[in-house]
């Protein structure tokens, strides 16, 4: 009981029993308030690897559980206004849009089919997957990863040696590939619900981008030469995949995709200045009439797709619904550790806030660019990035004009670093258990960490000094 009272003494400290005006008191909260938001990332990260079967069965109600240990406390300590309305602010106006664009790229994304059958060659290999880091940045890295890993794997299925070109697949693809809008990736996303311009990211980070890709697109090209080589001497294969006439199908999605991108772009320059409050969260009409128009998209998609195109992706509303459940529980994890580092030097993660600021007191680009990076390599990117800017400051306006260089670090260590393992980004794991599924031998958790040390963090140590140090 003595150990109890302790604990909730901490926890809970006589000043923070009142919440502040404007949000919680981040300066009065200690850190057992992150104990939530780690240990959700901890079951994400090593839930399907040492207890598989209950995770696979029961991750919804895991997540839903640390979830209830931040909502009840947090009702508790500050009472029921200043919690919902903490709660809500975050559900309504970042995790709502957030899984609106995810559910819509991945929903119309599934109905487009390249179909036909493409030999891979190194080149072939190269130009698909210079296309899919193209793609990443258009219509996301889940979209370009669903609609080109199928028919990079048709492509390579002859080969003895292809393991690597998913491995590849997944550094471009799946991650470094989507740095340069808010539709590439989930973190650049988020940043863009917090107010950065939709195309501050094109014009902050096509350098950073075009230096990380290029390294790893020769490395890859030196790489898959000599393998191809290789396999010259060795029995042939035959080839499961006939030769068909390669052919885009389910084009009516297309329109749609741009129709996406037209909505993002409406919300960012309508301003008609209405808002509509839901129990104090205040939601301005353009992001309403923004998610309205995505979702009315993403249920368009089904209706005039084809179902033999989804079946030949393989398309199924599982990894979507996994997305939706964990993102949930991540957001409201978040919610305090967010309080805290908005306190910044007078919070509890004070220690964190002097680690990415120099003696001078300036933001140290290099340190972000790592601690953001190292974070995105084994939680997931999307949350990291919205801890990283908000101890940068939180406010957008500074952060894209004096602050830009240490905003682009952050973007691009978020974006980069989450293909250092298959936990690092949605689509990686995706796209490791397709392939598997399909037959390549790939390498485990380890194996695949050991592809990204040598070939990735390498880069990752030019790009930082080039561009950060």
């Amino acid at each position: 009981m003595a150990g109890a009272a302790i604990a909730v003494a901490t926890l809970f400290p006589p000043q923070a029993f009142a919440a502040e005006e404007h949000g919680l008191p981040g300066a009065t909260m200690s850190l057992w308030w992150a104990l939530p938001f780690a240990g959700l990332l901890l079951s994400i990260a090593t839930g399907p690897l040492l207890f598989h079967h209950v995770w696979e069965h029961h991750y919804g109600k895991i997540t839903a559980l640390w979830a209830a240990l931040v909502v009840v406390p947090l009702i508790a300590a500050f009472g029921v206004p200043a919690a919902t309305e903490a709660v809500l602010h975050t559900v309504l106006t970042e995790y709502m849009s957030f899984i609106i664009l995810l559910f819509a790229l991945f929903t119309i994304s599934g109905g487009i089919l390249l179909a036909g059958n493409i030999h891979g060659t190194p080149l072939v290999n190269a130009g698909l997957l210079l296309v899919g880091a193209i793609l990443a940045s258009i219509i996301g890295t889940t979209g370009a990863s669903m609609i080109l890993i199928r028919p990079i794997l048709r492509a390579n299925d002859a080969r003895r040696f292809n393991a690597h070109v998913v491995i590849f697949f997944i550094f471009l693809v799946s991650n470094i590939g989507g740095s340069l809008t808010p539709l590439g990736d989930p973190p650049l996303f988020v940043g863009f619900l917090r107010g950065v311009d939709f195309f501050w990211t094109t014009t902050n980070l096509w350098r950073e981008t075009l230096f990380v890709s290029g390294v790893v697109l020769i490395v890859f090209l030196v790489i898959d030469i000599v393998l191809h080589r290789r396999e010259a001497g060795a029995p042939k294969i035959k080839d499961p995949t006939p030769d068909k006439t390669v052919r885009l199908r389910g084009l009516p999605n297309i329109p749609l995709l741009a129709g996406v991108i037209g909505a993002i772009l409406l919300s960012a320059s309508w301003k008609p200045g209405v808002s509509f409050s839901i129990l104090g969260v205040s939601l301005e009409l353009q992001n309403l009439m923004r998610d309205a128009i995505i979702l009315a998209l993403a249920f368009l998609s089904l209706a005039v797709s084809r179902k033999s195109h989804r079946e030949a992706n393989g398309f199924n509303w599982g990894p979507i619904s996994e997305v939706a459940k964990l993102f949930a529980g991540i957001f409201i994890c978040i919610v305090p550790v967010i309080a805290i580092l908005r306190a910044g030097h007078e919070g509890a993660l004070a220690p964190l806030v002097s680690l990415v600021t120099s003696p001078t007191g300036q933001p140290n680009d290099l340190a972000y660019f790592w601690l953001t990076g190292a974070l995105s390599s084994f939680l997931d990117n999307a949350p990291t990035y919205l801890v990283f800017f908000e101890l940068a400051g939180g406010d957008p306006r500074h952060l894209m004009t004096e602050a830009a260089p240490t905003l682009a670090a952050i973007s691009a260590g978020a974006v980069f670093m989450g293909a250092n393992t298959y936990i690092g980004n949605a689509p990686n794991f995706m796209v490791y258990a397709i392939a598997r599924h399909r037959g390549v031998k790939m390498p485990g958790f380890f194996g695949y960490m050991a592809w990204s040390g040598l070939v990735l963090i390498p880069t990752f140590l030019i790009a930082g000094f080039l561009f950060f140090g």
